[in-house]
C-alpha cells in the first residue's frame, strides 16, 4: 500500500476544523507542559544532591540521562501518530503519563517516608542512602515523566503545523513554538525553581502537577476544532518493502522506460531519479508483480514498490549526513547545561544583600537569550537580510549560523572557568566553603552565546526535516530534533564518564578539577563538526525547501 499521501481533511474543505483557531488550544497545552516538564527537570541536579544525598558528578549524569529519555521518546510518539494512533491520541496519552510520573515525584517531595535522612553537615561520611524503595519510587516517577515530556513535545509541534496549508503560516507556528516552549521554560527554572529552593520542594513540585493537568484539559477542550491526521500504517515498514525489493531484483537491468516503473494509476507516470540507482530496481516491474484483476494494484508488495516509496527512502539517505553533523552540535549543548549548573553551585549566586539565584536557575539566560533573538530574528534580521539579498535565508544558512555561535560559546566557557579557577587557587583562602567569590553573572555570556545559536539552528532544522521528508514521515521529521537531543544528553554522559576515568579534570569537587580542558575539548570538537557540516551542506540538493523560501521571500512579515 502507498502511505505517501496523509488523508487530511483540509481547512477550506467546507468543514470548520484546522487554521488559528486551534492555535491557543494547542499552544496552551504546550505552555502547561512545558512548565510542568521544567518545573521539575531544571532543579533536578539539585534536588538529588539535597534531598537523595546524590554526590554532584552523579547528580550530574543522572541529569543527562533524563533529558537525553525525554528527547528519545519523541520518536516513540512520533512513529506511534504516523502509524497507528494519529496525533491527537498519542498527546492525549502522553500527557496523561507525564501527569502520573510527575504526580510520583511530588510525592518524594512531600512525604518523608519516601526520601533518605538529610546529610550532617554536607559531610559525604554523614550521608545515608536511599532505600530501595525511595530510589524506585523516584526513578519511576522520573521515568514517567520524562516519557511523558517526550511523548508530546514535538507531537505537538506536527499537529499544530498540520492545521495549516499555507508554508507561510506553518513557519510562523514554528517559531511561535519555540518562543512558547523557551516562555516556559523561562518560567519554570525561575519561578518554580524558586519556590522549591525557599519556599518548599512538595509546593514547587505541586505547581508542577497542577499545570500538567491543566494543559491536559485545555488541549482535550479544543478537540473539536481541531484537523485530525489519519495515519495509513507504518510508513518505517514501506522504508524497509523497499530495501528488500530492491535486493531481491539486484540482479535486473534498470531500463530508461518510465512505463516500466510502478506507478499508482491515480499518479503520473515518472521514472525514478538517477540517485541511488540501486534503490530503483525495488520499483521495477516484474511479471506477477502487479495483480491481473485489472485494479493496478501492487500483488507482490515485498518485490514491488512505487516510485514514491523508493524516492522517499532516497530522500532519508540524502539527509542522514547532515542530520548526523548536529549530533555533535548538540552535545557541547548537553555537556554544558549540566556542568553550568556545577559552576554556578561553586559561585557567589547573591545579586545585591537579599536576593541569590538559585543554581537550577541559571540556564534561564540561555532560555532568555533564545526566546528574544527568536522575535528579533523572525521580525528583524530576516527582513534586512531578505532586503540585502533578495531572498530569504535557507534553513542550511540558520543551521551554519548556529554552528559558529556554539564554538564561540564553548571557548568563552572554557576563559570564564580559567579565571574561576584562579579566584579559587589564588584569592580565596577559606576552601572549606566549596566554591569561588566570584559572581555567578560571569556565565551570562556563555549561557547567552548557546541561547542565541539555538535561536538559528533549532528552528532551521525543524523547518529543514519538516519540509524535506516524505509526507509520511511529518510527526517523525520534527522529532527528529529531539532524536538528536536524546542521543547528544547520553552521548555527553558517556563523554563525562570517559573523561572522570582517564583525566582529573572532573573531581566530585569542581573547584579541584580542570573543567575550562573540558570545554576546551569541546570547542575543538566543535571546530571539527562545523567543517563536517560545510561539506555535507554543500553537497546537499534540497528538495522541496526552495519552494518555502521563494514562498518566504514574497511574503509581508506583519
Amino acid at each position: 500500500m502507498d502511505t505517501t499521501d496523509r488523508e487530511i481533511q483540509a481547512p477550506n474543505s467546507g468543514r470548520k476544523h484546522g487554521g488559528w483557531v486551534t492555535f491557543p488550544f494547542i499552544t496552551g497545552a504546550m505552555l502547561g507542559l512545558g512548565l510542568a516538564g521544567t518545573g521539575w527537570t531544571a532543579n533536578l541536579i539539585i534536588y538529588l544532591i539535597q534531598q537523595f544525598n546524590v554526590n554532584a558528578i552523579d547528580a550530574a549524569q543522572v541529569y543527562n540521562i533524563v533529558n537525553g529519555g525525554s528527547s528519545l521518546f519523541p520518536i516513540v510518539g512520533a512513529i506511534i501518530a504516523d502509524s497507528f494512533l494519529g496525533c491527537f491520541s498519542v498527546i492525549s496519552l502522553f500527557s496523561s503519563i507525564s501527569l502520573l510520573g510527575t504526580v510520583f515525584i511530588a510525592l518524594t517531595a512531600t512525604l518523608n517516608s519516601l526520601r533518605p535522612t538529610p546529610c550532617n553537615g554536607g559531610l559525604g561520611s554523614f550521608c545515608k542512602d536511599p532505600s530501595w524503595v525511595q530510589f524506585l519510587v523516584l526513578y519511576a516517577g522520573i521515568a514517567l515523566a520524562s516519557m511523558g515530556l517526550g511523548g508530546t513535545r514535538f507531537t505537538l509541534v506536527t499537529m499544530g503545523a498540520n492545521q495549516f496549508d499555507n508554508p507561510q503560516h506553518q513557519g510562523i507556528f514554528f517559531n511561535w513554538c519555540f518562543f512558547i516552549q523557551y516562555a516556559a521554560s523561562a518560567v519554570g527554572a525561575t519561578a518554580l525553581v524558586y519556590i522549591e529552593d525557599n519556599l518548599s520542594w512538595g509546593l514547587g513540585f505541586g505547581l508542577s502537577v497542577a499545570a500538567n493537568l491543566l494543559a491536559l484539559l485545555i488541549f482535550l477542550l479544543g478537540n473539536r476544532f481541531y484537523l485530525h491526521d489519519k495515519p495509513q500504517g507504518s510508513p518505517f515498514l514501506d522504508i524497509v518493502r523497499v530495501m528488500v525489493a530492491a535486493f531481491r531484483k539486484r540482479n535486473f537491468s534498470l531500463s530508461p522506460m518510465a512505463d516500466d516503473y510502478y506507478n499508482p494509476i491515480t499518479v503520473e507516470g515518472a521514472p525514478p531519479n538517477k540517485a541511488f540507482r540501486f534503490l530503483n530496481r525495488a520499483s521495477l516491474k516484474a511479471e506477477g508483480d502487479i495483480k491481473t484483476d485489472g485494479s493496478g494494484t501492487i500483488a507482490k508488495p515485498w518485490r514491488l514498490c512505487s516510485v514514491q516509496q523508493v524516492e522517499d527512502l532516497k530522500t532519508l539517505v540524502r539527509i542522514l549526513p547532515l542530520w548526523s553533523s548536529s549530533i555533535f552540535l548538540a552535545t557541547p549543548i548537553a555537556i554544558h547545561s549540566s556542568l553550568t549548573v556545577l559552576q554556578a553551585l561553586n559561585m557567589d549566586r547573591h545579586l545585591g544583600q537579599h536576593l541569590k539565584i538559585p543554581a537550577g536557575s541559571i540556564l534561564v539566560i540561555e532560555i532568555v537569550a533564545c526566546a528574544i533573538f527568536l522575535t528579533l530574528i523572525d521580525r528583524f534580521l530576516w527582513l534586512t537580510w531578505q532586503n540585502l539579498t533578495g531572498k530569504s535565508p535557507s534553513p542550511l544558512q540558520r543551521i551554519g549560523v548556529g554552528h559558529v555561535l556554539n564554538v564561540l560559546a564553548m571557548a568563552v566557557s572554557a576563559l570564564v572557568e580559567s579565571k574561576r579557577l584562579k579566584m579559587v587557587h589564588h584569592h580565596d583562602r577559606d576552601q572549606s566553603q566549596l566554591r569561588s567569590s566570584m559572581l555567578a553573572l560571569w556565565l551570562v555570556p556563555q549561557l547567552s552565546l548557546v541561547g542565541i545559536g539555538e535561536a538559528f539552528h533549532y528552528p532551521g532544522q525543524v523547518s529543514l526535516y519538516y519540509h524535506e521528508f516524505p509526507a509520511s514521515l511529518r510527526s517523525t521529521a520534527t522529532a527528529m530534533i529531539a532524536l538528536i537531543i536524546g542521543i547528544a544528553f547520553y552521548l555527553g554522559t558517556a563523554i563525562i564518564d570517559f573523561v572522570s576515568r582517564v583525566a582529573s579534570w572532573l573531581p566530585d569537587n569542581i573547584n579541584n578539577g580542570r573543567l575550562d580542558n573540558v570545554y576546551w575539548m569541546l570547542t575543538v570538537v566543535g571546530v571539527l563538526n562545523f567543517g563536517y557540516y560545510l561539506a555535507c551542506s554543500r553537497s546537499y540538493k534540497y528538495q522541496n525547501v526552495e519552494k518555502q523560501v521563494d514562498a518566504d521571500t514574497n511574503y509581508t512579515y506583519g
